[in-house]
């Protein structure tokens, strides 16, 4: 297989639903950007994957008929919130098997105000069997689906491991921490844990508002060369993705008793563990990590999934200092979903953008000093995991 180059990087501000520029404008902002950041012209890109979830067939090539029109392949991808990282993953195959050697990941999302729901009602839900194990797990509630899930596996590692809620809350106020030193975040003001604990409760005695990341609407892209496409256009390429896997659900996640396996444990378990040994690393050896921190909970549980620490060592990881700027592996330097909030098309390629700019050191007061291995984690219900190791080549 090809190596894979990451050329340019792009992505817009992340804003509230209705404080935003239609979808068509956000998405061909961030490939502009990214294209002035490879220091090429669209007419170069061979392909594009186009992610969003909430949106009529074509919106693609709606976004990117914006930038130009040059007939090539576009592709539009849905994974719910995996969507961006899954164009991501097609865009990378797309070069590593030598298809390509320049192909486009562009995701984007104009969102409703307001939790996730669904838009078809005259048919099966995709969801239906993730929202009867919940039910039987965790108890039938009237909050939104996502809560619910996330509650339940935010609860089920309380109680198996004695995690107190203050651990979940310190997740949250260490986002917030990151994201004040982010210019792209939506929530820059820093919060403590005790502000945290103090918002209004949506789970009983397992989560506050402040735990969860809000609804947002904005666009990122990523460009992808092959090393001789670099060669011949005086791209820079230090940065490569080293490695790549994508997971989806096994019978463990309905059938393990565990609304941690239901929410994605075992499927991000296995792409890291896939990653890690397809780049003959460690998780030790990471330096800096975008992680799926849909929810304060769903951070905390991730650190396991990916093998920072031992499964219920998450408090201990957390009480360390582990998890940030002097510890083991920063997390979420950008602030992560709970700060920048989730447009969930844009999502992963936003994470893909901030692991780049710490791997060229561009990442100014949020920058991971001597940062050279980065990992991306993204995860969608339904379900889908993505996790990518990104690296600098000298």
């Amino acid at each position: 297989m090809n190596e894979v180059i990451v050329a340019g990087v792009g992505m817009t501000p992340f804003r509230k639903p209705g404080d935003h520029a239609p979808y068509t404008q956000m998405a061909a902002q961030a490939v502009r950007a990214a294209l002035t950041d490879a220091g090429m012209a669209y007419e170069l890109v061979q392909e594009a994957f186009a992610g969003y979830v909430y949106g009529d067939s074509t919106c693609g090539q709606a976004a990117l008929y914006e930038v130009g029109m040059s007939g090539i392949p576009v592709v539009n991808v849905n994974n719910n919130c995996s969507t961006g990282s899954t164009a991501l993953y097609l865009a990378r195959r797309a070069i590593a098997l030598g298809a390509a050697d320049c192909v486009l990941a562009l995701g984007f999302e104009q969102m409703a105000p307001g939790a996730l729901g669904s838009h078809w009602m005259d048919r099966p839900s995709p969801l239906a069997k993730f929202d009867a194990t919940t039910t039987a797990l965790a108890g039938d509630s009237d909050l939104p689906m996502a809560i619910r899930y996330f509650a339940g596996a935010g609860a089920e590692h309380m109680q198996r491991y004695g995690t107190p809620l203050e651990t979940f809350a310190k997740v949250r106020a260490k986002a917030s921490r990151h994201a004040a030193r982010n210019p792209l975040a939506l929530f820059r003001k820093e919060v403590s844990a005790e502000e945290v604990l103090a918002s209004p409760v949506i789970a009983e005695g397992v989560m506050t508002r402040l735990m969860a990341c809000p609804p947002t609407c904005g666009a990122a892209a990523a460009l992808l060369v092959s090393p001789a496409f670099a060669k011949r256009h005086g791209i820079d390429s230090r940065v490569r993705v080293l490695a790549q896997s994508m997971t989806t659900d096994r019978p463990s996640s309905f059938e393990s008793g565990s609304m941690m396996s239901l929410v994605g444990l075992d499927m991000s378990r296995e792409a890291a563990q896939a990653v890690y040994r397809e780049a003959g690393i460690g998780p030790e050896d990471v330096d800096v990590c975008e992680l799926h921190d849909c929810f304060a909970q769903n951070e905390l549980i991730s650190y396991e999934a990916l093998g920072f620490c031992e499964p219920g060592g998450a408090q201990r990881f957390v009480d360390a200092g582990d998890n940030t700027y002097g510890g083991a592996v920063v997390i979420n330097p950008s602030g992560g979903l709970l700060s920048k909030g989730h447009p969930l098309g844009a999502t992963g390629l936003a994470q893909c953008y901030e692991l780049v700019q710490q791997l060229r050191g561009h990442a100014d007061l949020r920058q991971v000093q001597g940062a050279r291995l980065a990992l991306q984690h993204n995860i969608g219900i339904g379900g889908a995991a993505v996790v990518t190791l990104y690296g600098l080549h000298d």
